[in-house]
C-alpha cells in the first residue's frame, strides 16, 4: 500500500474532509460524479474516522491518521480497553515490548509508551504500513514494525522481552468466529513454555466469551493475573498475564469503567466456585428469601454486580466483603439493609416487592406506567414479564423479576440511586 501517495492525492484527501461526517452509504452513490477521487480509499477513511471519533477520540484527534478496512476497525481494542494493557507486575519502562499479533496497532501503541523499545509484528503488508504511518504521527520513535509471521518472529527470537502481547485471531478459515484458545491463531496453548522462556511477561488478549478458570487451566504458570475487563455495562475482554519469573498465587481483577474489584493469592480451591455458591451468609449459615423469609423487605438496597463481575461469578467474595446477602443461589442480586456507596455495579432502593399474582400486581404498579425490566433467573424474559405488566419502556422506575430461595418468584419494584 503507497499510502504516501494516496496522501497526496489532493482530489481525495479533498473529498475525505468535506465528506467526514457524511453518511457512508450515501456517499459510495456519488462515484460517477466525481471520477478523480479514490472513492473506496476515500469512504474507507471517513467510515473509519468516524468509528474513531467514538472507539478511539484520541486518534481521531489526530491529522493525517490512516484507517484499515472496516473489519480490522470493528475488531480492534477500544481506546478505553487498550489504556487498561498499560500497566504490569513490574516495571517495564526500560524493557522490550513485543506485539506478535500486530493488528491495526491500537493496544501496541498505547502499552509501546512505557517501554524503550517495542516491535510490531503483523503479516499483512497494508497494516504493516499503515502502522508505520500512524506511529509516527503518534510519535512512537521506538516502535519497530516487523512484516512478518508471529510464531516464525518468536521462534528466532535471540533477545529476551519484558512483554509478549498476543491477541490471538478468533475467526476460523471461513470467517465464523471460534472460542477455544487452542482454535485461535496462534494456539497460544501450544507456544506457552517458549513464550514464558522468552520473556519475563506474557498477556494474552482473550474472548470474553470464554472461561476464565478453564483458559488458567490451559495456560498454567507460576504466577497468574486474570483481568476481567469491561465498559459500559459489557465484558470487552480477558487478559491473562502470565510468568514463571515469579511464584505468586493467582490474582483475579474485575475491571468495569473506573470501578476495580480485585482479589489476591486465589487458591487452587477458586476452580471449584462459581455462580452458584454465591449466597450465604456466613455469620448465620441462612440464605436471604423473599417475603415470607421476612429477610427481604421494603426500604432494603438492592445491589446488581457489574459485567466484570457477572463474568468472574466470584459471589461469595463478594457478599464477604461487602456485607450483602444474594437473593438466591442463582438470582445474581444482592440486598443489604445498608447502603453500600462503593458497591462494584449498580445499586437500588427497594420501595415495593410484589408477588405475580393479579391483586398484588395491581396494588404495586398501580401509578406507574413506564419501568426499565431487567430478570434475573426468572421464568419470564424481560419482554415477556413487560408485556405481561402492560408498561411502557423507560423513566425512573426499576423492576427486577427475580425468584427467592424458597422458589417464589417475585417483582422487586426499585428507584436506582446514582
Amino acid at each position: 500500500m503507497d499510502i504516501q501517495h494516496r496522501l497526496n492525492d489532493e482530489a481525495t484527501q479533498a473529498f475525505v474532509a468535506d465528506h467526514r461526517a457524511d453518511d457512508v452509504r450515501l456517499l459510495a452513490f456519488m462515484a460517477d460524479k466525481h471520477p478523480d477521487v479514490d472513492m473506496s480509499w476515500a469512504l474507507q477513511q471517513i467510515a473509519g474516522w468516524q468509528m474513531a471519533r467514538r472507539k478511539l477520540p484520541s486518534w481521531a484527534a489526530v491529522e493525517g491518521m490512516v484507517y484499515p478496512p472496516h473489519l480490522s476497525m470493528e475488531q480492534c481494542s477500544s481506546e478505553q480497553t487498550a489504556k487498561m494493557k498499560t500497566t504490569f507486575p513490574s516495571s517495564t519502562d526500560d524493557g522490550l515490548l513485543i506485539d506478535l499479533t500486530g493488528g491495526f496497532g491500537v493496544d501496541f501503541s498505547f502499552m509501546a509508551q512505557y517501554f524503550k523499545r517495542a516491535v510490531y509484528v503483523e503479516r499483512q503488508e497494508d497494516l504493516c504500513a499503515i502502522a508505520r504511518h500512524n506511529f509516527h504521527l503518534l510519535g512512537l520513535h521506538q516502535a519497530e514494525v516487523v512484516c512478518g509471521d508471529g510464531v516464525e518472529y518468536l521462534h528466532q527470537m535471540q533477545e529476551h522481552a519484558s512483554v509478549i502481547y498476543l491477541d490471538p485471531a478468533r475467526r476460523n478459515e471461513h470467517g465464523g468466529k471460534t472460542y477455544a484458545i487452542s482454535d485461535c491463531t496462534p494456539d497460544v496453548v501450544a507456544l506457552r513454555e517458549e513464550l514464558l522462556k522468552k520473556a519475563d511477561f506474557i498477556v494474552v488478549k482473550l474472548s470474553p466469551m470464554l472461561d476464565w478458570r478453564e483458559a488458567v487451566r490451559q495456560l498454567p504458570a507460576q504466577y497468574t493475573e486474570v483481568r476481567i475487563v469491561s465498559t459500559g455495562g459489557e465484558c470487552k475482554e480477558l487478559l491473562l498475564i502470565l510468568s514463571d519469573k515469579m511464584k505468586v498465587p493467582l490474582r483475579l481483577v474485575c475491571i468495569n469503567d473506573e470501578e476495580l474489584f480485585s482479589i489476591d493469592n486465589l487458591q487452587l480451591t477458586i476452580y471449584n466456585f462459581g455462580p452458584q455458591q454465591e449466597n450465604v451468609n456466613s455469620s448465620s449459615g441462612k440464605r436471604p428469601c423473599g417475603p415470607s423469609g421476612q429477610l427481604l423487605i421494603v426500604n432494603d438496597y438492592l445491589y446488581e454486580p457489574n459485567a466484570s463481575i457477572m463474568k468472574a461469578g466470584c459471589f461469595a467474595e463478594l457478599c464477604e466483603r461487602f456485607g450483602v446477602k444474594a437473593i438466591a443461589e442463582n438470582s445474581h442480586l444482592f440486598v443489604s439493609p445498608d447502603f453500600i456507596e462503593n458497591f462494584p455495579g449498580r445499586k437500588f432502593q427497594i420501595f415495593s416487592i410484589s408477588t405475580m399474582n393479579k391483586k398484588s400486581l395491581r396494588q404495586t404498579l398501580q401509578g406507574i406506567d413506564r419501568a426499565n425490566i431487567s430478570v434475573r433467573n426468572f421464568l419470564l424474559s424481560a419482554d415477556q414479564l413487560r408485556q405481561r405488566l402492560h408498561l411502557k419502556d423507560g423513566g425512573d422506575t426499576y423492576i427486577f423479576g427475580t425468584t427467592t430461595c424458597e422458589g417464589d418468584h417475585i417483582l422487586l419494584v426499585c428507584k436506582k440511586i446514582k
